[in-house]
Parts: C-alpha cells; sequence; structure tokens
C-alpha cells in the first residue's frame, strides 16, 4: 500500500476484516440457545447447508418463523409454554443468526424451497406455521404454494400486501430501501454499533423498559454475525417478488388463519390486521394492547393463550 495515501491505507486496514466477516457463511455455533432460560441448540443440514433450531415438546409440530434480521430469540417466551401440547420447532433461517449465510439469492422461490426441504430435514409431513413480520410473508408462500403441509398460520404483524405503502417504521423502512453496496452497510454496521442496534428495537419494541442492557448486546452481537449483511440485503431486494407472487393473493389462503397485532406497532399500524382479516377467508384478528412489533415477545401473557387456543 505504499503508493496509496497513508489515511486511505488506514481506512482499507480497518475494513478488511469487515470484508472479510461479509463473506463469510459459517460460524460456530454455541450448545446452548442464549436465552433467559438454557435450551440445547440443535444443528441439521439443508440442501448442504447448516441450519440452527430448538426442539421442544411433543405433539402436533409448529414451527416459528421470525422476521428481517430477526432470529429465534424472539420466540424466547413461547417455548415452555408450548412444551406439554405441541412440539415446538424455532429455527433461525438460512442467512440469519446462527444458521448459515450462503452467498446465494432469498428471494421466494429459494426460501420456500428451503423450508420445505428443512421440514423434510425434520421429518416433519405437515405443521402448523406462525410467522412474525417478513416471516409472515414465508409461511403466507407456504400456504399458497405448498397447502398440503400447512395445518393452520397465524400471521403476528404479518407482511401485508402493498407492503411498502404500508410501512411505518423510518428504521426499517431505511434498512429495506438502501442501495447502498454491501461494503459500506457493513462498516456502517461496524461503526455505529450497539446505538444502531437499540434504535431499531426502540422501533419495535414499545415498552423500552423491556429493553435491558442484556437484551440489547444479545441483539448487538446477532447484528455482527459473520456474513448477516449481504443475505440480509438480498432479502430486502426479494421483497418486490413476494408482493407480486403471494401477497397479491391472500384470498386464495384456505388454511384456518389468526391474525395478532400490537396495538402501538410502529412498523405495520393496526388497520393493517383488520384489512388482512378481511382479505384472508374466515380468519381471525386480535389486537394486543401496548405491544409493538414483536408482541409474541413483548406480551407473551396475552399471546399465548390466544397461540394456544388457536391451534388446539
Amino acid at each position: 500500500m505504499r503508493d496509496l495515501p497513508a489515511h486511505f491505507s488506514r481506512f482499507a486496514l480497518l475494513l478488511l476484516p469487515l470484508l472479510f466477516n461479509a463473506c463469510t457463511g459459517t460460524q460456530d455455533i454455541p450448545p446452548w440457545f442464549d436465552s433467559f432460560e438454557r435450551r440445547p441448540v440443535k444443528t441439521v443440514m439443508v440442501q448442504g447447508h447448516r441450519i440452527a433450531y430448538l426442539d421442544e415438546g411433543q405433539g402436533p409440530p409448529v414451527i416459528l418463523v421470525h422476521g428481517f434480521g430477526g432470529s429465534m430469540w424472539q420466540w424466547e417466551y413461547q417455548q415452555g409454554a408450548f412444551a406439554g401440547s405441541h412440539r415446538l420447532i424455532t429455527l433461525d433461517l438460512l442467512g440469519s443468526g446462527l444458521s448459515d449465510k450462503p452467498d446465494q439469492a432469498y428471494g421466494p422461490d429459494e426460501m420456500l424451497t428451503f423450508f420445505s426441504a428443512f421440514m423434510d430435514a425434520l421429518d416433519i409431513p405437515r405443521a402448523s406455521l406462525v410467522g412474525n413480520s417478513m416471516g409472515g410473508g414465508l409461511v403466507i408462500g407456504m400456504a399458497l404454494a405448498h397447502p398440503e403441509r400447512v395445518d393452520r398460520l397465524v400471521l403476528i404483524s404479518g407482511l401485508p400486501d402493498h407492503v411498502e405503502e404500508k410501512l411505518t417504521g423510518r428504521l426499517i423502512r431505511q434498512a429495506i430501501e438502501t442501495n447502498a453496496p454491501v461494503w459500506l452497510v457493513q462498516f456502517g454496521n461496524w461503526l455505529l454499533g450497539r446505538g444502531a442496534t437499540e434504535a431499531v428495537l426502540k422501533e419495535i419494541v414499545y415498552d423500552h423498559s423491556r429493553l435491558t442492557p442484556a437484551v440489547i448486546d444479545r441483539a448487538y452481537r446477532n447484528r455482527r454475525r459473520p456474513g448477516l449483511i449481504p443475505p440480509l440485503l438480498a432479502q430486502a431486494g426479494a421483497l418486490p417478488l413476494w408482493e407480486e407472487g403471494f401477497a397479491k393473493r391472500l384470498r386464495d389462503i384456505n388454511r384456518p388463519t389468526l391474525i395478532i397485532w400490537g396495538t402501538e406497532d410502529e412498523v405495520f399500524p393496526p388497520q393493517v390486521s383488520r384489512n388482512m382479516a378481511s382479505v384472508i377467508p374466515g380468519s381471525t384478528f386480535a389486537l394486543i394492547p401496548k405491544a409493538g412489533h414483536i408482541p409474541q415477545w413483548e406480551r407473551p401473557d396475552l399471546v399465548n393463550p390466544l397461540l394456544l387456543r388457536f391451534l388446539q
């Protein structure tokens, strides 16, 4: 680097580990789930990629699916509540959390194929699916493309039609609409650090007293996992494909559907839940008071009884 200005050389050296991490899709998986309770993390190979998941309880299978940029910690308060009546499976999707993050497309075709293969790997021919936010888009896709594999459907702050028109969360919108290159987003993620993580959490969680330093640190560690940024950008870029292929077909869903929404959701306003319920045949919806975009984490005392009654 002798031919480069000194300040640029230092900047490039600083970026090298970040760029390396951005291209790294594998990582060590801890034996225990990073939660308020110790639960063993399991792994399974799906299409040649290692997927991390939790597998609790016995009974009819229920699969919990996190949203954009999320991971299985957002379902930590459901684990014990369902173990007595259901087999509860909670995964980090391909490209997220502790799971592998290959350099590939993350559009509807790829993610639906992956999800079906995940069910096959766990020998689950059919399950009830519960999706939060963009995870709601994935379970909607499964109900429409593979209805024979879906028993019941739960959408928690789920992905609506005309999503960009209905999206009111400022930071989530910025993340989805960014045109910045991967290296720049990776550098910004490193530079802004814990403060940016806390700001996003405050947009999706209504009761900020729940955002303890331990919760923020855990979310920040997830945000810093190697290889996370490229899949996130690929998922955001694929949003129009979900809109075109599935959001316009909500009327075609023919599985019992429950829609759950927080009254203080800053990402999608509560009226969106009423609109979805009016479109999906036979669906019901419930508003959770004093809850934001992840009510299953923020108000499990209200959400868990609703889920259990519906799934039983």
